[in-house]
């Protein structure tokens, strides 16, 4: 295991499959938070299953983590093994002649959203781990509602959290735009479908974050 990522090919592997399982990620949290736009008591139910059911909470969330912080990691790696290699400095890049903007800057884009990451944390998966499990409250309510649409809403009133979610989640539609079909294209599936996996990685590249976004300025512009 150790040889495998020592190696250039095992660590794009390796990155390109803790990518894939954030890309579905994504998909599912996207799912149950687009519901917030339609129905108050869905959004409520799904919360309070997702946040108190034990398969989620003490195996998914625990590999979900992992899978955040090894991307990043692994990310980090493969920039600074690949400047290394070519002999250039860590903040320099010569390749504006045959790669986009997005592969050039796959690094700060990933800066910015685990910066976001750490916010998203903060807003929302630390007052939860508070209340659940310091605080002993498993209930979800409050006042004898559930509070988890109420507490969404409560998030987005200051515009600047707002703006910055808006940003994050551009960043996230560039940084997928190149890494979508990169991460095939690691594990040798792009073979004789690689204009179709890019038009697919155009539209989830644009669709998830969009819905994101739409979410976030919804509730900051309905409360």
């Amino acid at each position: 295991m150790g040889g495998f990522f020592k190696s250039s090919i095992g660590r794009k592997i390796a990155m390109a499959l803790s990518a894939f399982f954030l890309m579905f990620f994504l998909i599912i949290h996207l799912a149950v938070n687009i519901t917030s736009l339609f129905s108050e008591d869905v959004f409520n139910e799904l919360s309070h299953f997702m946040g108190t059911n034990p398969l989620v909470q003490f195996a998914l969330q625990p590999v979900l983590i992992f899978g955040v912080v090894f991307h990043f990691v692994m990310g980090f790696v493969l920039e600074l093994k690949n400047k290394k290699a070519n002999g250039v400095a860590y903040a320099k890049n010569n390749g504006a002649a045959n790669s986009t903007w997005m592969s050039r800057n796959m690094i700060y884009s990933g800066l910015v959203i685990l910066a976001f990451i750490v916010l998203h944390f903060i807003d929302f998966w630390f007052p939860e781990i508070n209340t659940k499990y310091i605080q002993g409250d498993m209930s979800g309510m409050h006042d004898g509602n559930f509070r988890y649409f109420h507490e969404l809403q409560h998030k987005f009133l200051n515009p600047a959290r707002v703006a910055a979610y808006v940003v994050a989640f551009i960043l996230l539609a560039l940084h997928l735009l190149h890494g979508f079909t990169s991460a095939f294209q690691s594990v040798g599936a792009t073979a004789g479908r690689k204009k179709t996996l890019q038009t697919f990685g155009k539209v989830y590249s644009i669709v998830i974050p969009l819905g994101f976004i739409i979410i976030a300025l919804y509730h900051h512009l309905n409360h």
